[in-house]
């Protein structure tokens, strides 16, 4: 089944939601530390996309934070909030495909795909999982977002319990323990993004940053196999990361551009020095893509001699999902004790075992 149709609104249908698909979900601020004292709930950050699913009587529609529409891409989670006894309901959530006892964010990319065919295909596959933190509609189709936290809590999980524990439905775990949370927070891995704080007595304030999210910050020592210049500059701009594998091979992982500008002249001299082919002799950077110019898909190979240590969030196929920040240069390491082992997978942790059960 096409999720698309899901989406269409008609008269009595989810237009007719106190809560309509345009309502941007409420979002969080980042900060170093997990807030302290009373009036606090605490939530893990899973590693998914953000969605809120609506549904009334035979529409569905799955939005992304950014608005889009979803439905088209998870036709299986349409289906499925489709075939559930209520009729009426709008659930904030995570949208998740677990694949060997953990979360995989490759597969959720995957899924982006302008072939509704391949997107049935991998539907089937690997069915996606509605990870579930917050209800804006209930089942009777009242809003509850001006509810504080624990009523909107009470009613998801009344919810939840009343639908038989469905395979595509899980209720996220919660904790008013601010050690627990940090307990959370310290053994978070791909998994887990890291936590959630929201206040009790607060409302659900849609686009708002009203919630407070601290992520698990993890380092890495990387060799720098290349560099790119900055655009419009002859200096650097930024500094191409990579790992040795177990065969000795050094594989492109990300890159770091925060370089100040007071460094740029005198790293780039020492970088020049540097410059040999081939830079990788693993997995190497692409060259530009359709947003990028000519100048920004080209980048200078080096020999493997420096080092430095990074921060960094995430690893998707074995890479950095965002940029990282430059930490400090390690002339105290052996560019070949970087290895892939750094940052290769954690053991899943014990709450999403707890959650699919």
């Amino acid at each position: 089944m096409d999720g698309s149709q899901y989406s269409k609104n008609r008269r009595g249908g989810l237009d007719s939601l106190p809560v309509g698909p345009d309502t941007p979900p409420m979002e969080a601020k980042l900060a170093e530390t997990l807030p302290t004292g009373p009036g606090w709930q605490f939530e893990p950050k899973w590693d998914g996309f953000r969605c809120l699913a609506f549904r009334a009587g035979s529409q569905v529609d799955l939005r992304a934070k950014s608005g889009k529409p979803l439905a088209r891409y998870f036709p299986d989670m349409a289906e499925a909030l489709a075939a559930l006894g209520p009729d009426r309901f709008v659930l904030d959530g995570e949208l998740v495909i677990p694949r060997e006892r953990r979360l995989s964010f490759e597969d959720l990319q995957l899924r982006l795909h302008p072939a509704a065919s391949r997107v049935a295909r991998l539907a089937a596959e690997s069915p996606a999982v509605l990870i579930l933190f917050d209800m804006l509609v209930n089942e009777e189709g009242r809003s509850l977002l001006d509810a504080p936290l624990p009523e909107r809590r009470a009613a998801l999980e009344r919810f939840h319990a009343a639908l038989g524990r469905p395979r595509a439905l899980r209720l996220s775990p919660f904790t008013r323990d601010r050690k627990q949370a940090v307990r959370w927070l310290a053994h978070a891995s791909g998994t887990l993004d890291g936590v959630i704080a929201k206040a009790l007595a607060a409302p659900y304030l849609p686009g708002e940053r009203a919630m407070i999210k601290v992520k698990r910050q993890r380092t890495a020592d990387c060799v720098v196999g290349g560099f790119r210049y900055a655009q419009g500059s002859d200096h650097v701009g930024s500094l191409l990361l990579g790992l040795y594998d177990k065969d000795g091979k050094l594989h492109h992982v990300g890159f770091t551009a925060t370089i100040t500008l007071a460094d740029r002249p005198a790293l780039t001299k020492r970088l020049k020095a540097l410059i040999a082919p081939p830079g990788f002799t693993g997995d190497a950077p692409g060259g530009p893509s359709r947003w990028s110019t000519e100048r920004t898909g080209e980048w200078q190979p080096l020999k493997p001699e420096l080092v430095v240590e990074v921060r960094y969030d995430q690893v998707t196929g074995g890479r950095f999902r965002h940029g990282t920040k430059l930490l400090r240069w390690r002339p105290d390491k052996a560019p070949r004790q970087c290895s892939c082992e750094q940052i290769a997978p954690a053991k899943p942790p014990k709450l999403l075992g707890e959650i699919l059960g």
